[in-house]
């Protein structure tokens, strides 16, 4: 798991910070299914790269994670370290398959012309992973299914909230074109990094449906589920927190730096929610109006 722990410690991500709350051989789990997503991602996001050779490189990850499903010797040293886990785990490899389907997405697609179009990339791009972790988490009642993909989509919305002006500097614009349409704001105004009231009407407009998401995860988690899916609990504190520091900033996303939570919050939300594991308090706390 050397490689797989290696990837997931440089990356400094959310997603990898949650995986302290884990025993150590689902927290190595996670690693390598973690280590997998990061690469196929970069994979997708290396701009230097012509566009059809990325496809070529994702062709080929999706054909490696497959003989890994199939109990054939992958070539890549972190489906290698992945696949004791497929296979302890029962990981389907048409779940890798949608994941890697999702990247593919970023290849030719700049704009998404409604929410629906929207949520299929944030399925496979976030939802898919939550499906894959659960199955390492282990889970009792099939209502975790759901609670993972309501989750993912939160997840994704708000990272997309987040990300509006990195997005626009690769020429890209994920807030729903029907949305845009709807408050007057301009997908030129968007690429100039051009903040105004309409603009804060539209942001609002995908706040709330983030929203929507975390409430139907919180509501959706089976309480005999809440201690195993401790990790995933934790990501939802973290991002929940960055929703709402950004609804504090008004939407005003087109600064220099991203906004984030700075450590020391990270920290706090990890001793909290330990503490709400130990103590027996497991009700979500994200998701409230």
């Amino acid at each position: 798991m050397q490689e797989s722990r290696t990837i997931t410690q440089k990356s400094a991500s959310n997603l990898a910070l949650a995986f302290i709350l884990l025993p150590k051989a689902k927290r190595d789990g996670m690693s390598a299914l973690y280590a997998f997503c990061r690469e196929v991602d970069d994979v997708a996001d290396d701009e230097s790269v012509p566009t059809p050779e990325r496809r070529t490189r994702l062709s080929a990850w999706r054909t490696d994670i497959q003989r890994a499903c199939n109990n054939q010797t992958p070539e890549f040293l972190v489906n290698r370290e992945l696949q004791p886990v497929i296979q302890q785990c029962h990981l389907a490899f048409g779940l890798f398959d949608e994941l890697i389907k999702g990247v593919e997405m970023d290849l030719d697609i700049k704009r998404y012309p409604d929410y629906e179009a929207l949520e299929q990339y944030c399925y496979r791009v976030a939802s898919v992973v939550g499906l894959l972790s659960i199955e390492i988490f282990g889970y009792q009642d099939k209502a975790c299914r759901d609670y993972a993909i309501y989750l993912g989509k939160a997840l994704q919305l708000t990272n997309i909230l987040r990300d509006v002006r990195s997005d626009a500097e690769r020429g890209r614009i994920y807030l729903p074109l029907s949305e845009l349409k709807k408050f007057n704001v301009s997908e030129e105004e968007i690429l100039r990094f051009e903040y105004s009231g309409r603009f804060f009407k539209l942001a609002e407009s995908v706040d709330q449906r983030a929203r929507y998401f975390y409430h139907q995860a919180r509501i959706t988690l089976p309480k005999v589920d809440r201690r195993s899916m401790v990790a995933a609990e934790l990501m939802g504190s973290v991002y929940w927190r960055l929703l709402k520091k950004l609804e504090r900033q008004e939407f005003d996303v087109f600064g220099p730096q991203p906004t984030r939570l700075s450590k020391w919050q990270k920290i706090l939300l990890i001793l909290r929610t330990g503490f709400r594991v130990t103590s027996g308090l497991m009700t979500p706390n994200y998701g409230t109006p």
